[in-house]
Formats: C-alpha cells, sequence, structure tokens
C-alpha cells in the first residue's frame, strides 16, 4: 500500500463513524492478552486490510498505542 493510500484510509477510518462507532481496542481484543492479533484483527476488514501497515514493530500484533492510530 502506498504511503498516499495508506494515509487516506487512516483518514477514512478515523472520520468514519461507522467504521469503528462503539468499537475500542478490547473489542478486538476478544482473548484478553492485551494485543489484537492477526486473526483477531479479521473481525472488521478495514482494521485487517491496515493490520501491516499500523503493526509498526512488525510483531504481528498491534498494541494499545498501535491500535489507537485509527481512533
Amino acid at each position: 500500500m502506498t504511503k498516499g493510500h495508506h494515509a487516506l484510509t487512516l483518514i477514512a477510518l478515523a472520520s468514519s463513524s461507522a467504521a469503528f462507532a462503539a468499537v475500542d481496542f478490547d473489542s478486538f481484543d476478544t482473548d484478553g492478552d492485551g494485543v489484537i492479533s492477526q486473526s483477531e484483527a479479521q473481525a472488521n476488514s478495514q482494521l485487517a486490510q491496515l493490520f501491516d501497515d499500523l503493526d509498526v514493530d512488525s510483531n504481528g500484533e498491534l498494541s494499545k498505542e498501535e491500535f489507537a492510530k485509527v481512533q
């Protein structure tokens, strides 16, 4: 994904009331381990699409700080 496309997607995601309405980190962290795994992210197609870009440390998980970039 290009940086421009990534930025537009993040803007759309953050401004979309439907994308993450009433959904917080804990809603995606279904196993309660404090991170969102790739499989947990699959519950939302937009989050799944952005997962690799949001996972800045490339550990295969989204921390609360990484996830906060879309809110």
